[in-house]
């Protein structure tokens, strides 16, 4: 898709999604500041990409802890002031947590308010403050673009059958409630940023990341497309959300889930 001289912040763009969409926004001509918790790794993603496009500074990285909001805001003027400007802004990054975070893939009488913190602040409380933050560069750019990235947890329960007997721990409260928060915080900002901003949500389903086998067989299963989710399936639609092709879209949550959500 064409990029031409589109400037777009990604958060958590060290990421296998950020990196790709990343990458993509590049080859179409745009320039892209990446912010991220793993400076090292973002760093040599940004490089990447550069020499992948033939040329410098096309992809641009940040380091920022999304838990602490000064550094987070100070992340997000710099990738401001390197691209020149905002045109759309991406909000990748979540708290996904692991298996060993206290509290967190454990049963409901189990889960922390720690961790539910922790997850409502990442994926929910940032994306409110930056994009507040960003509002004036992203109005004056004349085609403004938030894009959430959201989650079929965010807009049906999760089916704890998919984890039995597998290492997996259980889909916590924390998350579902924080992406099902950012789906109604995509149609609040549609309606009070028009008709300057465009803000729409990207739902996915599953990815595939060698999951144990039973889980991926059940999940398939339920699936009417009969497969999990990979990168480049969901970075096509993100494009499209960003890009002028959906010039008149704002408000809505995509479902890229394989019919998940279609039972």
């Amino acid at each position: 898709m064409d990029f031409s001289n589109r400037r777009i912040i990604i958060t958590g763009g060290a990421g296998h999604i950020g990196r790709q969409l990343a990458t993509e926004i590049a080859h179409g001509g745009g320039r892209v500041a990446i912010v991220d918790r793993d400076e090292a790794t973002a760093c040599e993603v940004a490089a990447s990409i550069c020499d992948q496009v033939g040329r410098d500074q096309a992809v641009v990285s940040f380091a920022a802890d999304l838990l602490d909001q000064s550094q987070t805001l100070a992340a997000m003027d710099r990738s401001a002031e390197a691209l020149q400007g905002v045109d759309g802004l991406v909000h990748n990054a979540a708290f996904v947590g692991t298996s060993e975070l206290q509290g967190w893939t454990v049963p409901l009488g189990q889960q922390s308010a720690d961790t539910w913190r922790a997850c409502l602040e990442v994926n929910l409380t940032v994306p409110f403050y930056v994009t507040q933050h960003l509002l004036d560069p992203l109005s004056q750019s004349g085609r403004g673009s938030v894009l959430m990235i959201g989650s079929i947890y965010g807009v049906g329960g999760p089916d704890q059958r998919l984890y039995d007997d597998t290492a997996m721990g259980a889909n916590p409260a924390g998350y579902g409630a924080s992406k099902g928060g950012l789906i109604q915080l995509t149609r609040y900002l549609a309606t009070t940023m028009a008709p300057k901003v465009r803000v729409n949500c990207l739902s996915p389903g599953g990815l595939f990341r060698n999951q144990p086998e039973k889980f991926v067989a059940r999940y398939e299963s339920r699936t009417p497309l009969g497969r999990m989710a990979t990168v480049d399936d969901v970075v096509g639609p993100a494009q499209f959300l960003l890009g002028d092709q959906s010039a008149y879209v704002t408000g809505q949550n995509l479902m890229v889930d394989g019919g998940w959500s279609a039972w």
